[in-house]
């Protein structure tokens, strides 16, 4: 539609316009106002919901029976014993006496030649090792395409021996350039030389190949075998219950494959990352090599006759490192209160409590197991401190006052407005949106009945909150927060004389509100709040149908929405009233001017 502006008139139309709207579009800013007001009041009742869930996972610690039952460990000497204990270990007191702790299975090789580099290529320091230590196998390359000039292409392993060995072109490589195949000599050493224009020389060490002539890019090698040196061997474990720990399809034993472009170093680290349980190293003071099993004690076959710990196969550890298969490991040995035992680790757990030996001694070292009042005491402590800040914050909002002369702020009542000065203006609007909620303030007063009522059926002399010393705050302001009396002498008597009681105060299950324990009574108070709140306020997951203020926001959506299409059409009518004016004062001026012809 084609608006005119006052050219006939002299008039300002679209300011005109403009104001006659702002009266025409109050309506609809009290729509929005609306909306916001609702959409606050939303995010308030979710801000309340997600403390109350918070507060609810912390409540489920609470009817774990380890928050009660927390134990602490005393040991005489913690440079020969330590000790630590679960929540299901007895008061008591144990003795520990005549310790010989467990060992680990050791297997040392004998001296490596002092010249051989634990760093460098096991291939490339063959001379050190008896030739039997080697397995030739095969590896079939794939054809190599070139993507640039080059005159050296690496294989992807060194330790190479031989090329072509069973395909009967012996000792020769092809290469197809534009169609055109030349064979090249193959040269195998590690000093190159000179090189014809027809071989190529390849580093048995690295399987680097270089070319007599440069090959050009798109040049194809086509596919060949070469023959790779490699070590092979295996070597087996047991768990502590006489299992081999490899493959079953190799017996037990777990088998390695490395190739001669490992170096000693690495070759030890990959068995030490194994699943065998062998730390293995180099020792460059003595030039040896150590394998020791991770797991200490006897850990050998059940079917073994001589008990072997570590058994080993293969040239290269029974050769060239000539380690011993008869390791074996020693079970740690002790007297606990009398009783003469064994262990296969320094580190076991008997009747709820873990000890783990330090050293071998042959006195006496006393550990008492008693229950960790101080622990229990502060768990407490810590729930009671984190209901108090729930309840606090909920009655912050319920009792704040609501601020009617501060409404939502509309787009045009921002812009007129700094940052700060809307920031400030929208925290008093958002005030009080809360205030006397009545689904809160049943809740809270829920939750105050649920610490005072009795629980019933408790097993001890502790049956409500006030005999173990917790109370109401006297101070009315506090609105129900709880207070531990004193500094806190009465709860801590309390856990140290019947640790049961006072958890069944807290935690006891029943089918009846009153057979519950306090915890569990929260819980049930806290799960129907939330879940009322949400009948009201929704989750972030929900659609809008499926809560009140969803559906209440829905609505005035609808309505602004509406709304919005009908302003456009009074402002099109507005417009088009002063278009016929427009028109009505030209008309009438070229009408005017018509007459003044007449009488000039």
């Amino acid at each position: 539609m084609v608006r005119v502006s006052g050219l006939a008139s002299g008039m300002d139309i679209d300011q005109i316009v403009s104001d006659l709207m702002k009266a025409e579009r109050m309506p609809i800013d009290k729509m929005k106002k609306q909306k916001q007001t609702l959409e606050w009041q939303r995010d308030d009742y979710r801000s309340m919901n997600l403390l109350l869930s918070e507060f609810n996972n912390l409540a489920f610690n609470m009817t774990l029976q380890s928050s009660y039952s927390s134990k602490t460990v005393s040991s005489s000497d913690e440079t020969k014993v330590k000790a630590a204990a679960t929540s299901s270990a007895g008061n008591a007191s144990y003795t520990l006496s005549n310790v010989t702790m467990a060992t680990a299975a050791q297997s040392i090789s004998t001296s490596i030649d002092s010249s051989m580099d634990p760093t460098k290529s096991l291939w490339s320091q063959r001379g050190s090792m008896d030739s039997s230590v080697w397995t030739e196998k095969t590896v079939e390359q794939a054809a190599i395409t070139l993507s640039a000039d080059t005159s050296t292409v690496k294989l992807a392993k060194g330790a190479v021996s031989a090329v072509n060995q069973n395909t009967g072109t012996l000792n020769s490589i092809s290469v197809t350039t534009d169609g055109t195949s030349k064979a090249y000599t193959v040269r195998i050493g590690t000093a190159a030389g000179p090189i014809n224009s027809n071989e190529v020389f390849i580093n048995e060490d690295t399987g680097e190949m270089t070319f007599g002539t440069t090959l050009t890019s798109g040049s194809t090698i086509e596919a060949f075998s070469y023959q790779q040196n490699v070590l092979n061997f295996s070597v087996t474990t047991y768990d502590s219950t006489g299992k081999a720990t490899g493959n079953i399809q190799d017996g037990g034993s777990t088998p390695f494959e490395f190739d001669g472009s490992t170096s000693l170093n690495t070759l030890l680290t990959q068995i030490s990352n194994s699943k065998v349980g062998i730390s293995a190293f180099f020792d460059e003071g003595t030039n040896k090599v150590v394998m020791t099993r991770k797991d200490t004690g006897n850990l050998s076959s059940a079917d073994s006759a001589d008990g072997s710990n570590m058994v080993f196969s293969g040239g290269f550890l029974t050769g060239f490192l000539q380690l011993a298969g008869d390791a074996k490991g020693t079970d740690a040995k002790f007297t606990l209160n009398g009783l003469e035992t064994t262990r296969k680790s320094n580190t076991f757990t008997t009747g709820g409590v873990t000890y783990t030996l330090q050293n071998n001694f042959t006195g006496d070292v006393r550990v008492n197991v008693s229950n960790d009042t101080q622990k229990v005491f502060d768990t407490i402590k810590d729930f009671v401190t984190k209901y108090n800040e729930l309840i606090e914050k909920i009655n912050g909002k319920i009792t704040e006052e609501r601020d009617r002369n501060y409404q939502p702020l509309t787009d045009e009542e921002r812009e007129k407005l700094t940052d700060k000065q809307a920031e400030q203006w929208d925290e008093k609007a958002k005030s009080g949106l809360l205030k006397g909620d009545s689904i809160l303030s049943s809740g809270l007063n829920q939750m105050r009945s649920n610490w005072y009522a009795s629980v019933s059926g408790v097993s001890g002399g502790f049956s409500q909150l006030t005999d173990i010393g917790i109370s109401t705050s006297a101070n009315y302001s506090d609105r129900g927060k709880l207070v531990i009396e004193g500094d806190g002498t009465k709860l801590k008597e309390a856990i140290e004389k019947d640790p049961q009681s006072v958890m069944d105060l807290f935690m006891k299950s029943g089918s009846t509100t009153s057979e519950k324990g306090i915890v569990r009574r929260l819980r049930d108070t806290i799960t129907q709040t939330v879940s009322k709140v949400e009948q009201r306020a929704g989750r972030s997951t929900w659609t809008s149908e499926q809560f009140l203020l969803g559906r209440n926001l829905k609505s005035v959506n609808s309505q602004i929405t509406s709304f919005e299409s009908r302003l456009t059409q009074v402002e099109d009518r507005y417009y088009r009233q002063f278009t016929a004016m427009e028109k009505a004062i030209q008309n009438a001026n070229a009408q005017s001017a018509q007459l003044s012809q007449y009488f000039s």
